[in-house]
This record gives structure tokens, sequence and C-alpha cells, in this order.
């Protein structure tokens, strides 16, 4: 018997194709080719708790081919510590048909059906089988079919703290990408007679050893050029490479030169679980425990053998004697492994929690293993090889106030059993308690706030949850949030992911807060001191770096410790920010995104990246900045004036808006058209033609050396061909734009080639002739030569403004700005800068972008999948479990770093917060300062630091404020008696906002001997 998913509302794409709109953020990370295998793969799943259910999640917003689940166990209450699609009223039913119906609302794309029974010819139908919860027995026997037809095998098993799972992708199993990193690419300097390759202007070239690359337009060695060669490399150094098998007969070097890296398949072999339960080879974790893994992989098979006696059965929470009987098992395996040891109290602490089923390990495992799914299905990034042990152990609670023990840690029928059998049940009352401001529930956010449901935050009488989130649910929102549905769409994200985890755990229903708005300095009115001051603690799950700063000054301000997550394709990163403890995030810095020199944007690209970023400013200046202008000219009083004041170049501004206004102003979209090729013409023939007027193809530079040499590349004037794909879209693309922009019909539906050759046909193409006076910036770092041309003397505005309509003539006139959406395929957008992009590297014959890899570019987009970040918010909760115990110790907390595709996992302990001194007092530089209470007087303050610190006040402000200098005599006279709050209000001339509680001031102070000494920040407390 089977039980098939509901008949999909919509139609999938056709075969062969996938649904860019959905699947976008993860395309950037897999690639078209490994999705398409993924179609073409079928995934079996046993056992559908926590962890089961967790991996079966992510397969399908991944999209494979199909999805079946197998789990005949029936629903009971401790079920639903972690499996977040189980309800109460489902207590009773097997847990892969209740499961079901939930599951397979996540992708329209994946068809899931349920099966009741297993046999060997059901397994082989098969790509790949995960086995969670399954006997040691019963995987042998699995694994045993699994290897013998090539199937790929994964096993695994949860169990409190501690983690396991093995991998056996069977024998020549094919790596296509280990990193799914863009390949290398650089510009070549020099190549010599023994094959060592130089990068131009220091530039480190990123290869290893073994590398293989290939080369175009190298000058002098043809057979480096020749299509389908690529050569294996030594390294040199950082700026320096060596082709393993070059021959010096082969040429001589002249100029030029593009490297890329080529990828090459491996070829990896997986040995059966019965082989490697002997000889076990082992990936780490974790490099601080390196020793641990053949403890727990004892420790694992010793629980397995306790449950064969006791009829599957696992050990009691914290019972003595059962512990002491798996440590003797343990014991009694260790001969089969030469291990001289065991650590007795990790094996008890292992068996005293193994009833435990966590949903911060469910999350981080669950998102690891699915990840090694998808490697099975696509040959995508480098899988474990084979064994993978991972315990927290550090996650439990250490306070006497928390005691665990068989008392503490019994069931109590409750949905969060399994949680108590770890931590105890006081400690679970401590964490339903807990107030949490949660910043942003878009991915992050909505995994994030699942595993708070399953783990019971905030459900007690003094719990709550705050939620804010200003965005709504877009449809490529649904490959990776998982909480939320096609219906929707458009809806606030905080709304909907409050709802949705309150019908997870209705005992959250009345916990939950949830606003859209943005938090920064504009809301402190509303996220004000009493909000800020009543939390436990702060999480976020943002994407940009702004708004991270701002909540992290916020938690460094009010004492509050802040979890901090990110994601990068496969690649994740937490942290964890403790008071008096830790640096805070803003502590450290990414480097600056380094940007392009605009001299070569505007005439020296040389890749698709400058193409692309000068497309879209070519788009900006089209349909955005100048259609505003006019808007701006029409509706300003004194517009030429203020732009004077804002801007050198009113020149330019005021012949755009003319353009706008009369010259090019379109009746029609024929009108339309004829300006879209005059454009063409403009930017990729007589701007390219100006170019080599200015510097010929045979130029030289003022030291007689060629002008075109790397990285500059002379272009070619474009002809405009209507069959020429990137020719046509730049024309019907800006035709349609700047009909929007003019409120005139466009296009309906896919545009007419022979209409528009027909309309194309009848326009005369001016002759070009050269600017003789123009001059072109060559080097960023000189000077503009035609900075002096931009003339805005009083005679040349008044002529350029008279040739304008006067706005009065054109009251009630606009026109519509475009604003730059990615996301829309029907907009032209991204099929204008594409084509644009496209038709200047066709100028520098650079290799072109399909509009996918625009789209990633322009757009700015960052790749992203549901495994990473299941995994991410996992390690997250494991840490939000000391925060909650309040830990001092510093080197029970981790930072993580892992990446999913090599897969590589880094923990450390968090850097300690950096400290001060003045006098012989120390202070944290970070989280310190002076406490001030009540609106005091100046007088008051003074006599604060004479009598606390021993220090005078030499000076005071309030940000750019200066309320006091004690150098300043006769001026400051008057404020002795007057309170800080009065002093601020004469200085700034403006009332203190209502909302403002705590007042910062930067103080100087200065000791008996005159010295000035680094000092913590005042804070006047109102």
């Amino acid at each position: 018997m089977q039980v098939d998913t509901p008949t999909p509302t919509d139609s999938p794409t056709p075969s062969g194709a996938i649904d860019e709109s959905l699947y976008s953020r993860q395309l950037y990370v897999l690639g078209k080719d490994a999705m398409l295998k993924m179609a073409s793969s079928n995934v079996l799943i046993i056992g559908l708790g926590g962890l089961g259910l967790e991996i079966a999640k992510n397969v399908a917003l991944a999209g494979v081919k199909s999805l079946t689940i197998y789990d005949p166990v029936s629903v009971e209450i401790q079920d639903l510590s972690s499996q977040f699609f189980l309800t109460v009223q489902d207590i009773g039913q097997s847990r892969a048909s209740a499961t079901l119906p939930k599951l397979a609302e996540l992708n329209q794309y994946v068809p899931i059906k349920a099966i009741d029974e297993l046999s060997p010819e059901i397994i082989k139908s098969f790509s790949v089988v995960v086995a969670t919860n399954l006997s040691l027995d019963k995987q042998l026997e699995l694994n045993e079919i699994t290897h013998q037809n090539n199937i790929k095998f994964i096993s695994a098993d949860i169990n409190g703290l501690f983690a396991k799972a093995f991998v056996d992708f069977g024998e020549n199993f094919t790596i296509y990408d280990q990193n799914g990193e863009e390949p290398k690419t650089g510009i070549v300097s020099d190549i010599e007679k023994d094959g060592t390759v130089t990068m131009l202007d220091d530039n480190r070239h990123g290869l290893e050893d073994n590398d293989y690359v290939k080369f175009t337009e190298v000058k002098g060695i043809p057979k480096l050029n020749e299509e389908g060669s690529i050569y294996k490399i030594k390294v040199l150094g950082p700026f320096a490479f060596q082709l393993v098998d070059f021959n010096s007969n082969w040429g001589t070097y002249e100029k030029g030169g593009i490297y890329t890296q080529v990828k090459t398949p491996i070829n990896v072999n997986y040995e059966p679980l019965a082989k490697q339960l002997l000889e076990p080879e082992f990936l780490i974790s974790d490099y601080a425990k390196f020793d641990r893994p053949m403890q727990l992989h004892l420790a694992f098979q010793a629980l397995d053998e306790f449950r064969k006696v006791h009829n599957n059965e696992l050990p009691r929470p914290h019972n003595e004697s059962d512990a002491i009987e798996i440590l003797k098992l343990a014991n009694d395996l260790k001969s089969k492994f030469s291990v001289d040891s065991i650590d007795d109290d990790l094996i008890k602490e292992f068996a005293y929690g193994a009833r435990g089923d966590l949903p911060a390990m469910v999350a981080f495992f669950g998102g690891l293993l699915a990840q090694e799914v998808l490697k099975a299905c696509s040959g995508k990034f480098v899988p474990i090889k084979q064994w993978l042990y991972f315990d927290s152990l550090e996650s439990l609670p250490e306070s006497e106030e928390y005691e665990r023990s068989e008392e503490t840690c019994k069931p109590i029928n409750s949905r969060y059993d399994n949680q108590i059998a770890v931590f105890g049940l006081k400690f679970q009352q401590k964490l339903a308690n807990l107030k949490i401001f949660l910043v942003g529930s878009g991915a992050i956010g909505c995994e994030m706030l699942k595993n708070w449901a399953m783990m019971g935050i905030a459900t007690g009488p003094d719990g709550k949850i705050f939620i804010t989130d200003n965005d709504s649910i877009e449809k490529s929102n649904l490959n990776r949030q998982f909480l939320f549905r096609s219906k929707d769409v458009g809806l606030n994200k905080s709304d909907v992911s409050s709802r949705v985890i309150c019908e997870m755990n209705p005992d959250l229903i009345g916990k939950i807060e949830s606003r859209i708005d943005k938090v920064g300095e504009e809301t402190e009115h509303i996220f004000n001191n009493e909000f800020w001051e009543n939390l436990d603690f702060v999480t976020n799950a943002l994407d940009n770096v702004e708004a991270r700063t701002y909540v992290d000054r916020r938690c460094v301000f009010f004492k509050k410790p802040l979890l901090e997550s990110g994601t990068l394709g496969t690649k994740g990163n937490t942290q964890v920010v403790i008071p008096n403890l830790t640096e805070s995030y803003s502590s450290s810095r990414d480097p600056p995104e380094k940007s392009i020199p605009l001299c070569t944007l505007r005439s020296f690209p040389n890749k698709i990246d400058h193409t692309i970023a000068w497309a879209k400013s070519l788009f900006q200046d089209y349909f955005h900045d100048s259609p505003e202008n006019v808007n701006l000219y029409l509706s300003q009083p004194n517009f030429v004036e203020t732009v004077l004041k804002q801007s050198g170049d009113i020149k330019t501004i005021l012949e755009s808006i003319n353009n706008y206004l009369t010259t090019d102003k379109p009746y029609n979209f024929e009108d339309c058209i004829k300006w879209a090729r005059l454009k063409f013409e403009e930017k990729f023939a007589n701007d390219i033609k100006q170019l080599l007027y200015n510097f010929p193809k045979d130029a030289v530079t003022s030291k007689g050396e060629p002008f075109w040499t790397s990285p500059k590349r002379a272009p070619t004037p474009l002809v405009f061909d209507i069959n020429d794909i990137n020719h046509f879209e730049f024309v019907s693309g800006a035709a349609n734009l700047l009909a929007f922009v003019y409120g005139l019909k466009g296009d309906q539906g896919a545009p007419n080639k022979e209409y528009y050759a027909n309309i194309l046909s009848k326009i005369e193409i001016p002759a070009w002739s050269p600017k003789t006076d123009l001059k072109i910036q060559v080097n960023d770092s000189d000077p503009d030569p035609n900075a002096g041309n931009a003339v805005n003397d009083n005679s040349v505005i008044e002529t350029l403004s008279s040739t304008l309509p006067s706005p009065s003539s054109l009251a009630g006139y606009r026109l519509s700005t475009v604003e730059f959406e990615k996301d829309d395929d029907s907009n032209h957008h991204i099929e204008f800068i594409n084509a644009a992009s496209n038709c200047r590297a066709e100028n520098y014959e650079i290799e072109v972008a399909d509009k996918s890899k625009t789209k990633f570019i322009a757009g700015r987009i960052i790749p992203a999948i549901a495994t990473t970040t299941a995994l991410v918010t996992g390690l997250v909760c494991l840490e939000l479990y000391k925060v909650a115990d309040n830990k001092t110790d510093i080197e029970k907390y981790k930072n993580g770093f892992v990446n999913l595709a090599l897969p590589f996992f880094g923990f450390s302990e968090p850097v300690a917060s950096a400290k001060g001194k003045y006098g012989n007092k120390e202070y944290d530089k970070i989280w310190d300062r002076f406490d001030l209470y009540g609106d005091m007087t100046l007088n008051d303050v003074i006599e604060y630091f004479k009598k606390n610190e021993g220090l005078e006040l030499s000076m005071m402000s309030y940000g750019v404020s200066l309320l006091f200098a004690s150098f300043y005599v006769k001026k400051m006279e008057p404020r002795y008696s007057m309170k800080i709050t009065e002093i601020i209000e004469l200085v700034t001339k403006k009332p203190l906002p209502a909302h403002e509680k705590n007042l910062i001031l930067e103080v100087c102070l200065e000791d008996e001997n005159g010295e000035e000494p680094d000092v913590p920040y005042a804070v006047l407390h109102l």
C-alpha cells in the first residue's frame, strides 16, 4: 500500500527546465547541471522522527525527482519534542502517514509518498536511501543491498547531545565539483621558457598544486589556446605557477593571455558498513575533541547492544545502573579496536541523555545530512568519508540551580519529555520563561522559530517572543523559508511565521508579538529602553551588516547577550556575544568589497563583471535618474540653483532634461524603438570608435610600449544585427522600458521581430564623426581630463535653461521612474541589463553571460540553500542553552564556521573582550561605562568623578555637542548649576526626545598629574 501526495495545483516545469523564480538562490549554490541531476533522483527516507523529517524537509525544498518516506511507528507525545509537523491529534497514527500531508506542501515539484513495507525490490528502486533510528543489524542488512546495487546510503542517529552519521556512496563515486567556487581566472603577465606563468600586477592566482588551467588570447604560443587543451600546474608562489608538461618548442610568449581554472572530476571509493564498523574512517567535526570519534564509535555500538537486551528500549534518563551497563558494553567492545582506555565520564554522560531528542541537534544534523543527500544525487561537493561524530556536551547546564538526576529528568508525559531527559525539568521551565527578541523572520528566522517552538521557548507564564521583519514574502523565499507557502506570497513575514509556529506548538499562542518595523534609530520610540531592558537576550536573523551592527550596539548598551549567524551558499557562521565576557559583533569586520575602477568601467573592461556593472549603471541613468531629474525640474522651485550646490555638472543634467522633454520624447512605441536603436549605435559603435580614435589599436605609451596590453583589451565597434539575440534584446528591452517611463503601451507579450525589423528599416543612422577635443581617462589614479569641460558659468546655464519648456507649461506632467527589480522576468530589467552587458562584452571579446548569471551579479543575490540555514540555526540553539544557563566560562561557548561543500567544521571559543586601565582600575573596553543616575547637575557630575574615580572632568559632550570644557571658564560658569538635560537642550537648541531615558556622554578626565587616561563613556540614566 502507498499513500500519494495531492496533485499539485500548478503544473510543473517541463523536463530539463527549472523554475528559476522558486530556485533562484539555490541555483547559484548548486548550479543548473547539479539541480537537473537531483531532479532525476529518487530518495527514500526511513524513520520520520525529528531527524528524518528535518532531512526530508530540506531534500524536498531542494528539489529531487521524488521523495518516499517509511515509518510505521505510532506517534507518541514525546515525538512532538522535535517532529515539527506532528500535533497531539496525530498520536496513535503512523509517523509517516501523519507527516505526509504537511511534508507534501513544501514543494509542488517534488511528489512525495509514504510506503508501509520495505523489501529488497523496493530498496533497489531508489537512488539514495537514508536510514534514521534503525538498529545496527537493520542498517547492515540495508547497506548490503545498497552497496551491491550502487545505491547511495546514509545512516544517522541522534541521542541527546550526541550524533553520528555513516556515509557509503559506493565504489567509484564521481565528484564533479569539489568546492562549488567560481573557477579562478586571471590575466597573464609573462610565460617563461620553463613554463612559469606570472600574474599581472601582482594579482594572486589562488590555485593549488595539481589544479588544471586553460588559456585564451595568449600571443606567441598558439598551442596554449587550443580548444579543449588543459594543463596541470605546480604552484611556485602566490603570484606564479608552472605548467607541468610545458614544452619550450611550443613558441615564445609575446603578450596577452587569460588563464582559467578547469575543474576535473575525481572518483572516490567508499566501503560498506560491515567493513567500516571495524576499520572506521573518521571526519573530524571538532579538532578540540580529536580523540572523541573512536570513543563515540564504541558508545553508539554499546547503545545498540543495550537495546537488543532491553527490547529496543533506550537507557532511562540519568539512570545510574543503565549508564554502568552501557559503560560495560563499551569496555567489552574496545578490544576490537585497539583502544587503550574508555572515557568513563563521557560514556556515562552519553547514556544519561540517550533518550533525548533535541531540536537543536536535529536542525544541525538534519541540515548537514540533507546536503549529503544532494551530493549523492548530483556529485556536487565532497561527501563525508565515512563516519562523522559530533557532540555538544558544553550545552549541558552547570549551575547547581539546574540539577540533573533521575528524578529531575524523568518523563512527565509532555511534548518536551525528550528535552527534559537531557536537561531536567527546571531547566525546561527556564527555557519556557525566556523573553527573546528575534530580528528578522526570513530563512534563518523561520528555522529559528521552528526550533524554539519545539524547544518550548517562551511557552511559560513569563515567556515572550518578539519578532520584527519589515519584509513581505516572495515566491523565491519558498525554496528555503519553509514556514511560508504559495498562498502567503505578498503577506508580512513576521505575521505569517508567528501564526505558523503557534500552529506547530499551541503553547505559544498569546506568547508572540510580531511587528513589521525596521530596527534602527528611527524606531527607538518603539523599541525603547523598557523594551530592551525587559529582554533576556537577542537573536539576529538578518541579511545585512548595517542592521546587524545597529542591533549589536543596542545589545552592548543594554548588556544583552546576542546570538549572531549568517549563511553564504554552503558556508555558515555563528557567533555568540556575551556581556563582560566576549567581544561584540562589531569588534571585527570583513574588509570592504573591492570596487571596480571608474576608468575600467568607462573604457577598459576585461571581464563580464565589469560589463554587467556598466550595463546596470546605464539602466539606472536611462530609466531612473534621468526621468527623476525631469520630475524634480518640473516640481521643485529653484531646481537649477539646488543642483548647482549638489553637483558640479549641471550642464549634463540640463541637457538630459531637455532630451527627455523635447528631443527624445516619444509619442508612440515606434518612437521608443527608434530611440533604442540610436542608443545602441551610440554605445556600441560610436563610443567605441571614439575610444579607438583617441587610442588606435597600434597606439603606444609615452615609454614606447604598446598601449593595448593586458589588462586593456582593444575593442571593436558592433554592427547592429537584428538576428543577434543580444542586439535585439537591447533594443526591445530599452524600448519597453522607455515606454513605461512615458506611460506608453509597449509589447504585449513576446516582441515580434518582424514588427521591429519593419520599424528599424526606416531609421536613418547619422554618420559618426570624432570629437577632437574629448580626452579619455587611462588610469583610475589619473585626474579626470574632462573635469574642466563641465562648464557651469551663468551664460551656459542660462542658454541651456532657456531651451527647456517652463515647468508651468507642463503642470501635472510627470515621468515614471523605473525601480530595479531582479525577480520579475516580465519587466525587461534583467533582459536589458543582460543584453547591454553582452553587447559591451562583444565589443571587448569578453565571454558573454546568460540572464541567470547577470541577475546574480546585477541583483547582488546572496546564494542560499535550506540545508546550510537549518544547520546554522541548530548551532545557534546549542549556544542558546548555554546563554540560558548564564555560563561565565568563555571556553564553554563556541563560535562556528562550516562549509558543507568540503565538508569543513571549525569551532573556536569567542574572542575575549578587550580590557583597558586607568589608575589602578581595569575596565572592559566594550561593556563597561560610568553609570550616572538621575538628571544630575554639571556640578554633580564633576563631584561624582572626583569622589568615585579620583579624576577631574575636563570635557564632556553629547553626540557632536560640547556640553562642558574646563578651558572655557566664563562660558561654563552659568552651566555648573544647570541639569545635564537643560545644558543639552541649550546647546542643541531642541528638546530631548520623550522616549530617550539614557543619555550617552563622552567624557575626558584628568588624573592628578594632568594626564588624560583612556576611560569608558558615561551614561546618564534619567
